[in-house]
């Protein structure tokens, strides 16, 4: 579960979840379902997000205390694919370890790798929670 300052950034922005809801053509009650952990935030919606408001992903995630906003530029799923194979090689582990460590199927992983679906930002958030890597760095 994503250790999320969705709420703390709206609030310090002093939106309401509608108004926050308003931005990305969803509910309130989906804006309350992010903040509160019951869904997660579409990573090109978190993306959005930090880019308007100047908030960093590690820090929107909870996986940074300071807030070090670099704009992420347009979410590419193949780039983005290639930056995971390549991390995870990196890290000496197979697709299957690393869909086992977020609880998906190693078809989906594989999915994410070749670039076929953009990763979620659950899957990313989970992937550099626990490797303590920044989704800022892997993004860019």
């Amino acid at each position: 579960m994503i250790k999320n300052n969705i709420k703390y950034c709206r609030e310090e922005l002093e939106m309401t979840q509608e108004e926050l809801g308003l931005v990305f053509g969803v509910t309130g009650a989906t804006v309350s379902g992010w903040e509160n952990n019951n869904d997660t935030m579409p990573l090109p919606k978190m993306v959005k997000f930090a880019n308007m408001y100047h908030y960093s992903l590690d820090y929107i995630t909870g996986l940074s205390r300071k807030n070090e906003y670099s704009l992420i530029k347009k979410l590419d799923k193949k780039e983005v694919g290639t930056k995971l194979k390549v991390l995870r090689q990196k890290l000496g582990l197979t697709q299957k370890q690393i869909a086992d460590e977020c609880m998906i199927t190693q078809q989906s992983y594989s999915l994410y790798e070749n670039g076929k679906t953009l990763v979620t930002s659950l899957v990313l958030y989970t992937i550099c929670y626990n490797h303590k890597l920044s989704i800022d760095k892997i993004l860019k």
